[in-house]
């Protein structure tokens, strides 16, 4: 067979099987779109079921969610209809009991009324009365009102101002009679006797001098030997005008006396540099300390007392250089133990607790420039940290009466305190306060009426005062006498007790012709 022809034939065949394949694959295709047709429709059935199951669930819940909300919609109205019917019933009762009050209130008024109304033309006719019968008891009478008043009262005040008097008298009687202690209070006056030495209460020293020179000498070259002075012994040099003489200062009498003992010796020994300023100073220092404990242990000998903590054998030795008044603060200690074991023998109580807690009972004034507070408070203190009995503890605090006194012993000590300070002599004080005190005590005597004269006397312990005989009874001048004194209790400060004397004097003149 030849060639173009086997061409010819594979080309047909190639041609018939492309066709047949385009055909397979027409029918394949036509198929699978059929298929795929199918499937679209599927799903789109299916999503259109699922999209009307979804709508119609939604509009079911839309519908329970409506229905759930008009429900609470309804209650919540209900429940606010029904408050506000509450309220409204409430505003109408109250509204109902305003009516009832508002007609009770105006009746009351108007009840009010007519009894006002009605007392006060009883008034009139209990005016009208009165005056009538005022008229009457003054034509009975022959007094007019004012007259009967005075005349009234002028015989009560007399019959009042008598049976004061009475009675004033009777409860002094009275306390005379009952008050056995009095008695052991007056003999303890006896124990004036115990007189102590006493010095003037200042703050400065007067240290002489053998020259003027000396001054320059003390001050030394730009001021250093006054400044080491100063610095070492805590208290103040004022040299001035004064001639032959330095004036030391200061507060605390312990540091005074060892500036005065240092520069003395400095004076004695003419040598003034700070070295031996220094030196001068501890030396004084040292004698100053074997003095207040050879004191401290003299008084603890004089009054015999055992025991006694060398703390505070030290502490009494140091008011040795502390004085009160003028007073000094141990001569009065010591004072004041002997008075107070004398009045405890008298009242048959123990006689050492009262000498103790009498030596002790300034204690704190040793150290009150020193610590803070009063010296009652730092004796206290001092007393309690060296273990004295609770006795004597107790004394100490009560003696100026800042606590209330609970034992024998602590009314004992307050009273020999007393005696001790107010007795004669045994503080001064200033010349321009002494005066005036004395001034006061007579402006507050004749600040009462019928009071011809009043004089101070006694140092001021005793008030002599005249009245005048027509204005001021016998009766009247009990009253008068304990009135006065009251007064200076209230206005005046003074050591001890003040007598308040009140004379009356009446004199008749007459002439024989």
């Amino acid at each position: 067979m030849p060639t173009p022809l086997w061409i010819l034939i594979i080309a047909v065949a190639a041609v018939l099987c492309f066709l047949l394949g385009i055909t397979y694959r027409k029918k394949v295709a036509e198929r699978e779109i059929v298929s795929a047709e199918e499937e679209a429709k599927r799903i789109i059935n299916e999503s259109i079921k699922s999209a009307e199951s979804k709508k119609r669930e939604a509009l079911v819940e839309a519908k329970e969610e409506i229905h759930k909300s008009r429900s609470e919609y309804e209650r919540e109205v209900k429940e606010r209809r029904a408050e506000l019917q509450k309220q409204e019933r409430r505003l109408q009762q109250k509204e109902e009991n305003l009516d009832r009050k508002l007609d009770s209130v105006e009746k009351k008024n108007d009840t009010l009324s007519n009894k006002i109304a009605a007392v006060e033309a009883q008034q009139q006719e209990v005016a009208l009365v009165k005056k009538s019968q005022l008229e009457m008891l003054e034509k009975i009478s022959g007094f007019t009102v004012d007259e009967a008043k005075a005349y009234l009262i002028a015989n009560i005040r007399d019959d009042v101002t008598h049976e004061m008097a009475l009675k004033v008298k009777e409860i002094e009687a009275q306390y005379k009679d009952e008050a056995d202690a009095r008695a052991r209070e007056i003999i303890a006056t006896a124990i004036q006797r115990c007189a102590a030495d006493h010095a003037s209460e200042i703050t400065v020293s007067v240290v002489p001098l053998p020259n003027d020179e000396m001054k320059g000498r003390i001050i030394g070259r730009e001021g250093r030997n006054i400044r080491s002075i100063e610095t070492l012994t805590g208290c103040d040099l004022i040299i001035d005008d004064t001639p032959e003489a330095i004036t030391v200062s200061s507060f605390d009498p312990v540091r005074r006396e060892v500036a005065r003992l240092a520069l003395e010796k400095l004076i004695q020994d003419g040598r003034i540099h700070p070295a031996r300023i220094e030196e001068m100073v501890a030396k004084a220092q040292k004698e100053v300390n074997a003095v207040i404990k050879a004191e401290g242990e003299r008084a603890v000998f004089e009054t015999n007392i055992h025991g006694l903590n060398p703390e505070i054998i030290k502490l009494l030795g140091r008011m040795k250089y502390r004085t009160s008044y003028g007073q000094n603060v141990l001569n009065h200690s010591i004072e004041v133990s002997h008075i107070a074991g004398l009045l405890a023998s008298e009242l048959g109580v123990d006689v050492n607790v009262a000498k103790r807690a009498g030596l002790l009972h300034d204690l704190g004034k040793s150290i009150d420039h020193e610590v803070e507070g009063s010296h009652v408070t730092i004796g206290v203190d001092i007393a309690r940290k060296y273990k004295e009995s609770e006795a004597v503890i107790h004394a100490i605090e009560a003696h100026h009466g800042d606590v209330e006194p609970h034992t024998v012993e602590a009314c004992l000590v307050q009273a020999a305190d007393a005696i001790s300070a107010s007795r004669p002599g045994a503080r001064r004080e200033n010349i321009e306060n002494y005066v005036k005190r004395l001034e006061k005590l007579e402006e507050v005597s004749k600040s009462f009426p019928g009071i011809a004269s009043s004089y101070a006397i006694q140092a001021g312990r005793e008030i002599r005062i005249m009245v005048k005989p027509e204005d001021v009874s016998e009766d009247q001048m009990v009253l008068l006498a304990r009135d006065i004194a009251k007064k200076i209790e209230e206005e005046l400060t003074y050591p001890g007790q003040i007598k308040v004397h009140v004379f009356r004097e009446t004199k008749a003149v007459d002439y024989a012709k």
